[in-house]
């Protein structure tokens, strides 16, 4: 069981990471499943809209509601997040790598992707997620001692993608 996770500060820089680690395995000819999310700041509103590409080639889908400058609470459209759980579920047959741009407050509390992240370690399928802070101890509770931190660069995270999936990728 290969699972790992990387975590920076800032809003959007694990995002951003996670995105560049699948870039840079997409180049290679890796066979990828997942999720990397980009977010677009509006200058009318506090709250930025989240975008949900699913790897490799989409859909992207908007998970972020828009209710306006004064809401306070979270903004995460649930259903369309459930739509992406199932679009990475079909395209986990055939993935070498599994990529998971954020292990959330849907995530600790047992959903989301949670059951895709369970699957693909059960098919032997290593597994990279991005989480926050606030979701870490969810995070390594739910994996255990298995899973590995890795260091905040994109060249390093990418090299344990490849060394994971080595065996099935050779």
């Amino acid at each position: 069981m290969r699972i790992a996770y990387v975590s920076l500060q800032g809003r959007g820089q694990t995002d951003a990471l996670i995105a560049e680690v699948a870039g840079r395995l997409a180049v290679l000819g890796m066979r990828l499943a997942g999720t990397v999310q980009s977010n677009h700041e509006r200058p009318d509103r506090r709250k930025c809209d989240m975008d949900l590409r699913v790897l490799p080639d989409g859909p992207t889908l908007r998970i972020s509601e828009d209710r306006g400058d004064l809401a306070r609470g979270c903004t995460l459209d649930s259903g369309a997040l459930e739509q992406a759980v199932f679009e990475v579920e079909r395209r986990l047959d055939g993935a070498d790598i599994l990529l998971v741009n954020k292990y959330g407050k849907r995530e600790a509390e047992g959903r989301g992707l949670v059951p895709i992240i369970a699957e693909a370690l059960h098919r032997g399928i290593p597994v990279l997620v991005g989480v926050n802070g606030l979701n870490l101890a969810a995070l390594l509770a739910f994996a255990g001692e298995a899973i590995e931190g890795l260091p905040t660069n994109a060249e390093v995270v990418a090299n344990w993608c490849v060394a994971a999936i080595q065996p099935q990728f050779a």
